[in-house]
Protein backbone atom coordinates (compact mmCIF):
# COMPACT_ATOMS: atom_id res chain seq x y z
CA UNK A 1 0.00 0.00 0.00
CA UNK A 2 1.75 3.25 -1.04
CA UNK A 3 2.57 6.06 1.58
CA UNK A 4 2.30 9.69 0.73
CA UNK A 5 5.28 10.54 3.03
CA UNK A 6 4.34 14.06 4.38
CA UNK A 7 7.35 14.05 7.34
CA UNK A 8 11.05 12.01 7.12
CA UNK A 9 14.21 11.76 9.08
CA UNK A 10 17.23 9.34 10.11
CA UNK A 11 19.07 8.08 12.28
CA UNK A 12 22.71 6.66 11.99
CA UNK A 13 23.54 3.54 14.54
CA UNK A 14 27.42 2.91 14.54
CA UNK A 15 28.84 0.05 16.42
CA UNK A 16 25.27 -1.85 16.01
CA UNK A 17 24.22 -2.97 19.72
CA UNK A 18 26.97 -1.92 21.47
CA UNK A 19 27.48 1.19 19.71
CA UNK A 20 26.00 4.74 19.73
CA UNK A 21 22.91 5.61 17.83
CA UNK A 22 21.72 9.40 16.68
CA UNK A 23 19.51 11.31 14.43
CA UNK A 24 20.73 13.30 12.15
CA UNK A 25 19.58 16.19 13.48
CA UNK A 26 20.77 15.50 17.03
CA UNK A 27 18.10 15.67 19.22
CA UNK A 28 18.46 11.86 19.64
CA UNK A 29 21.65 10.19 20.36
CA UNK A 30 21.68 7.67 22.46
CA UNK A 31 24.90 4.70 24.03
CA UNK A 32 23.53 1.34 22.85
CA UNK A 33 23.99 -1.50 25.09
CA UNK A 34 23.35 -5.03 24.71
CA UNK A 35 21.36 -6.17 27.99
CA UNK A 36 22.91 -9.08 30.17
CA UNK A 37 19.74 -11.59 29.26
CA UNK A 38 21.09 -10.93 25.54
CA UNK A 39 24.94 -11.93 26.84
CA UNK A 40 25.69 -8.50 26.35
CA UNK A 41 27.11 -6.11 29.85
CA UNK A 42 24.24 -4.53 30.84
CA UNK A 43 24.25 -1.25 32.52
CA UNK A 44 23.12 2.27 31.40
CA UNK A 45 22.76 2.73 27.87
CA UNK A 46 19.65 2.07 25.40
CA UNK A 47 18.88 -0.81 23.09
CA UNK A 48 16.50 -1.50 19.82
CA UNK A 49 14.20 -2.78 21.99
CA UNK A 50 13.73 0.52 24.21
CA UNK A 51 13.85 2.95 21.44
CA UNK A 52 11.11 0.96 19.91
CA UNK A 53 8.68 0.82 22.92
CA UNK A 54 9.42 4.62 23.45
CA UNK A 55 8.32 5.40 19.77
CA UNK A 56 5.75 3.09 19.74
CA UNK A 57 4.18 3.81 23.19
CA UNK A 58 4.30 7.85 21.93
CA UNK A 59 2.88 6.89 18.73
CA UNK A 60 0.03 5.03 19.97
CA UNK A 61 -0.88 7.69 22.27
CA UNK A 62 -0.72 10.80 19.82
CA UNK A 63 -3.46 7.87 17.21
CA UNK A 64 -6.25 7.34 20.42
CA UNK A 65 -6.06 11.57 20.53
CA UNK A 66 -5.99 11.84 16.79
CA UNK A 67 -9.29 9.83 16.00
CA UNK A 68 -10.84 10.39 19.88
CA UNK A 69 -13.34 13.21 18.23
CA UNK A 70 -13.94 10.64 15.97
CA UNK A 71 -14.63 7.60 18.34
CA UNK A 72 -16.68 9.82 20.89
CA UNK A 73 -14.00 9.25 23.42
CA UNK A 74 -12.04 12.23 25.15
CA UNK A 75 -8.48 11.04 25.85
CA UNK A 76 -7.28 12.63 29.72
CA UNK A 77 -4.40 14.67 29.99
CA UNK A 78 -2.75 11.99 32.20
CA UNK A 79 -3.36 9.43 29.86
CA UNK A 80 -0.76 6.93 29.14
CA UNK A 81 0.43 4.09 27.23
CA UNK A 82 3.13 1.48 28.28
CA UNK A 83 4.72 -0.41 25.64
CA UNK A 84 6.42 -3.69 27.14
CA UNK A 85 8.05 -4.80 24.26
CA UNK A 86 10.14 -8.70 24.21
CA UNK A 87 12.50 -10.21 22.38
CA UNK A 88 13.94 -13.54 21.82
CA UNK A 89 14.08 -16.69 18.91
CA UNK A 90 11.51 -17.52 17.05
CA UNK A 91 10.34 -21.09 16.27
CA UNK A 92 11.09 -20.73 12.49
CA UNK A 93 14.87 -19.61 12.72
CA UNK A 94 16.03 -16.16 13.53
CA UNK A 95 14.43 -13.74 16.00
CA UNK A 96 11.66 -11.51 17.02
CA UNK A 97 9.52 -9.44 19.38
CA UNK A 98 6.50 -8.92 20.99
CA UNK A 99 4.44 -5.74 22.09
CA UNK A 100 2.13 -5.36 24.67
CA UNK A 101 0.85 -2.15 25.09
CA UNK A 102 -0.74 -1.36 28.61
CA UNK A 103 -3.27 1.89 28.08
CA UNK A 104 -4.37 4.21 31.48
CA UNK A 105 -7.41 6.11 30.62
CA UNK A 106 -8.16 7.88 34.13
CA UNK A 107 -11.98 8.11 34.50
CA UNK A 108 -12.51 6.33 30.59
CA UNK A 109 -15.05 3.81 31.21
CA UNK A 110 -13.97 0.40 30.35
CA UNK A 111 -15.88 0.00 27.04
CA UNK A 112 -15.00 3.24 25.93
CA UNK A 113 -11.35 2.81 26.72
CA UNK A 114 -11.80 -0.61 24.74
CA UNK A 115 -13.29 0.97 21.77
CA UNK A 116 -10.78 3.88 21.79
CA UNK A 117 -8.03 1.52 22.51
CA UNK A 118 -8.84 -0.73 19.40
CA UNK A 119 -9.98 2.33 16.90
CA UNK A 120 -6.29 3.39 17.22
CA UNK A 121 -4.60 0.02 16.63
CA UNK A 122 -6.30 0.73 13.04
CA UNK A 123 -4.82 3.77 12.75
CA UNK A 124 -1.36 3.79 14.51
CA UNK A 125 1.66 3.73 12.25
CA UNK A 126 3.26 1.51 14.09
CA UNK A 127 0.22 -0.72 14.37
CA UNK A 128 0.18 -0.92 10.94
CA UNK A 129 3.76 -1.39 10.40
CA UNK A 130 3.52 -4.77 13.02
CA UNK A 131 -0.12 -5.74 12.12
CA UNK A 132 0.65 -9.80 10.84
CA UNK A 133 4.75 -9.77 11.77
CA UNK A 134 4.30 -8.61 15.99
CA UNK A 135 2.37 -10.33 18.20
CA UNK A 136 0.75 -7.29 19.61
CA UNK A 137 -1.15 -7.15 22.92
CA UNK A 138 -3.74 -4.49 24.00
CA UNK A 139 -4.45 -4.31 28.00
CA UNK A 140 -6.67 -1.73 29.57
CA UNK A 141 -4.87 -0.87 33.11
Amino acid sequence: MPVTVIYKTSATATGGRDGTARSDDGSVDVKLVVPKEMGGPGGEGANPEKLFAAGYSACFLGAMKAISAKAGVKVPADATVKAEVGFGPRSEGGYGITANLVVTLPGVERADGERLMAAAHEVCPYSNATRGNVEVGLTLA
